[in-house]
């Protein structure tokens, strides 16, 4: 960051933010990579674990429910506390290396779950460790978002939160297919005497030293500005505010800006969409594909699905990780709002395509208009919310946004399993269908949202704010 005096912004009397430099940014973000690096390994390979402990498929959205759940309830503490938090480690870092420190052992502790059981089924067993790496990913992934509004002008968000993406891209590339890879290494894929293959436990094991170094280069590497110096940024933030307790969060829910509302929408159904693929995608892959049934979850073949799901979620994050790095140029050319459209609809034609694959091979083509869809979710919504929240809580407004993410995951795991098994008749690839319309529908969406952080740019352009 530089170190000089910045130019006095004609916008509301503050200073303006510097720019930092593409290294700064990186470095910024880079343990995201490690949180995805988890959240992929979690996201691929949870389902088949449960499975393999006892659960049926209409049982897991249940199961998965644990997580929008938790991250409800922590991502807005986390944020009001990391707007309030200033140590010798900063505002945001220390919530990320908490975070890191306690998913580490819960990736460890999953796999191992089957033989850890005793009086209680390894089932919930496994369920329980679900809990604890979501609360941990939480702790670890919301001030992420609110650190890279803290530190880049606007004129600097979309390129932040894209490199975000793609390094969260490049975390969940390698997450995704490590199973996959080790696997083609030698190491075991067949279930062992606890139910889970030994390519599996390695590559949970993996992803737990990655996290940990991942966070690391962020919480050593970077910098956070000190609190005069934010606050010559950002304002000096009311005395009022500052005192507030807990109940301070349901008053910003109901002061919410109108962008953040109408996206809120826009993420309903895409979050929606995301927590289908992730619960159903290896039955519906294992069934609609491979033509299993019956008892099947702990066959060869089973875990042979599981693999090539996993592959395949590491190509659309593959994708999502190098379309990242064309967001801010696309974006720049036809606008944010069309660009997160055009994104989305891809995502959707990709996930219905899914119904129409045989061979399994053709998944990881599927996956390409899923993995524009996934890298403009994670930027896109936060670039342009990010323009329309007050300074001092941006932290609080990005927690309280993950509502939006959280509810319809909460509403997919109440009713998604009953659906499935009564409306589906038992078959998943009808719910991957839907998740691909809700894309659609989100695409829909965002054309009429508010936008006002972009008016902002181009007022800036014109000459009417410096900053």
């Amino acid at each position: 960051m530089a170190s000089s005096p910045p130019p006095v912004s004609l916008h509301q009397g503050l200073a303006a933010k510097p720019s930092l430099t593409l290294a700064q940014v990186f470095t910024m973000s880079f343990g995201f990579m490690g949180i995805q690096f988890g959240f992929a390994l979690q996201n691929a390979n949870t389902s088949r674990i449960l499975r393999t402990f006892g659960a049926d498929v209409d049982q897991l959205p249940m199961f998965w429910i644990v997580a929008p759940l938790v991250g409800m309830i922590v991502q807005p503490l986390i944020g009001h506390y990391s707007d309030r938090t200033w140590n010798r480690l900063g505002r945001r870092k220390p919530y990320f290396l908490t975070g890191a420190l306690l998913s580490s052992l819960a990736l460890v502790l999953l796999p191992n779950s089957g033989g850890m059981a005793g009086w209680i089924p390894a089932l919930w067993v496994g369920a329980g460790f679900v809990m604890v790496m979501d609360a941990s990913f939480n702790i670890a992934m919301e001030p992420f978002r609110a650190l890279v509004a803290d530190n880049l002008p606007d004129r600097q968000r979309t390129l932040g939160f894209s490199v975000q993406t793609f390094l969260i891209g490049l975390g969940a590339v390698v997450g995704s297919a490590l199973p996959d890879i080790l696997a083609g290494l030698g190491v075991n894929k067949a279930a062992a005497a606890d139910g889970i293959a030994d390519n599996i436990k390695y590559s949970f094991y993996i992803g737990a030293v990655v996290f940990v170094l991942a966070i690391l280069v962020t919480v050593l590497f970077s910098r956070e500005y000190p609190p005069a110096e934010y606050e010559r940024y950002h304002g000096k933030p009311d005395e009022a505010t500052e005192k507030a307790g807990l109940g301070e969060i349901f008053k910003d829910f109901t002061k919410m800006p109108r962008t953040m509302k109408q996206l809120g929408l826009v993420q309903f159904f895409s979050w929606f969409a995301l927590f289908s693929m992730w619960v159903f995608t290896t039955d519906a892959v294992a069934t609609h594909v491979y033509g299993l049934s019956g008892d099947y979850a702990k066959s060869v073949a089973y875990n042979e699905a599981g693999n090539k799901v996993g592959s395949a979620f590491g190509v659309y994050n593959f994708v999502a990780m190098i379309y990242a790095l064309f967001l801010p140029a696309i974006a720049k050319r036809i606008g944010r709002k069309l660009t997160h459209a055009v994104s989305l609809v891809a995502g959707g034609v990709g996930l219905i395509s899914i119904f129409f694959i045989r061979d399994p091979a053709m998944l990881k083509y599927a996956m390409i208009g899923v993995g524009l869809a996934w890298a403009s979710i994670l930027a896109m919504p936060y670039v342009i919310l990010s323009g329309c929240i007050p300074a001092g809580k941006m932290g609080i407004y990005m927690g309280i946004f993950n509502f939006f993410i959280t509810l319809p995951q909460i509403i997919n795991g109440l009713f998604g399993g009953w659906i499935v098994r009564h409306i589906y008749g038992s078959q998943p690839i009808y719910a991957i269908v839907l998740a691909g319309f809700c894309l659609i529908c989100a695409a829909i969406s965002v054309l009429f949202v508010y936008d006002g952080g972009a008016i902002r740019i181009q007022q800036e352009k014109a000459g009417f704010v410096a900053s």
